[in-house]
């Protein structure tokens, strides 16, 4: 009986230890960059189609080249504080590599190898290219330091046991692309929506896990606050043309001239600073999703 214990619980520990091991936080490889030169033009760019302004700004600030972190987002899993990420060597994250700062952006894995919580949307960023990423970071060098210092997010348990993310990273997060796209226009509209606007994230309801419903991709999603519901993209409710998206996309007026609220607001501030072929490839992917 007592080895038959022993037994089981040596089983027991290696299948712990095995499943620590397969879980645990990843980073990217130093040779996956050694090639790449960042173009801070370029990734200004990239800057706006991601939104990282969108969270990062302070509250309520007018300056969204000012990335102190601060604003709070309530979700049914606990309150998350969006961090520092500006050029501030200790405050923020301006003493990080690029494969440092990569390996956060595409892994949700922090420079002292834990896990990010999902609700920085590495599951979307996964799918970025390592150039943009490679100028993203050439640009968010180029932006002021702030010295604010992070608030922590407000978690319970379990939620708050970090460790728990390699296998919510395991079962949801990969590069994977969600909807098909089979001319040029599609594939830079998908990669706008799927890859750096990370749109889904919040358009596309989720699991009991808080892991995307892919199947009912850009369906409508309740709001993660509790307060309200996010709309649906998909035909029939959703019948704006290609030109009304775009349109909107660039001045927040919808064609029933109303205008973007809430957190939309800060995202048109974003898609208005894109080129037309973007806002455009944009439109044509929405448009595509009923096909």
């Amino acid at each position: 009986m007592l080895r038959t214990l022993i037994v089981f619980l040596g089983l027991g520990l290696a299948a712990l230890a095995a499943g620590l091991w397969i879980t645990r936080p990843v980073t990217l490889p130093e040779a996956q960059f050694a090639s790449l030169t960042g173009d801070a033009a370029r990734g200004e760019t990239v800057f706006y189609a991601s939104g990282c302004a969108s969270c990062h700004t302070a509250p309520e600030s007018d300056n969204k080249l000012s990335l102190p972190g601060g604003q709070t987002f309530e979700t049914e899993f606990g309150v998350f504080v969006a961090p520092n990420i500006s050029s501030h060597p200790d405050a923020g994250i301006g003493a990080w590599t690029l494969v440092e700062f990569a390996s956060a952006v595409k892994k949700g894995t922090s420079p002292d190898g834990k896990h990010y919580y999902p609700v920085f949307p590495y599951g979307s960023y996964a799918r970025m290219t390592d150039a943009d990423v490679t100028d993203l970071w050439a640009f968010m060098q180029t932006l002021p330091a702030e010295a604010q210092e992070n608030a922590p997010h407000q978690l319970g348990f379990p939620f708050s046991i970090r460790a728990s993310l390699g296998g919510w990273k395991l079962l949801f997060a990969g590069d994977a692309w969600v909807h098909p796209a089979d001319t040029p226009v599609l594939e830079r509209g998908r990669y706008l929506v799927e890859a750096l606007g990370h749109c889904g994230e919040c358009h596309t309801p989720r699991n009991a896990l808080g892991g995307l419903d892919t199947a009912a991709w850009m369906s409508g999603a309740p709001n993660p606050s509790g307060r309200g519901t996010i709309p649906g993209l998909l035909p029939p409710e959703f019948g704006w043309s290609e030109t009304d998206v775009a349109y909107y996309l660039e001045s927040g007026f919808t064609p029933d001239f109303d205008s973007a609220g809430g957190k939309m607001a800060s995202v048109i501030e974003n898609t208005a600073k894109l080129s037309p072929e973007d806002r455009a490839a944009i439109a044509a992917y929405i448009s595509a999703l009923g096909g």
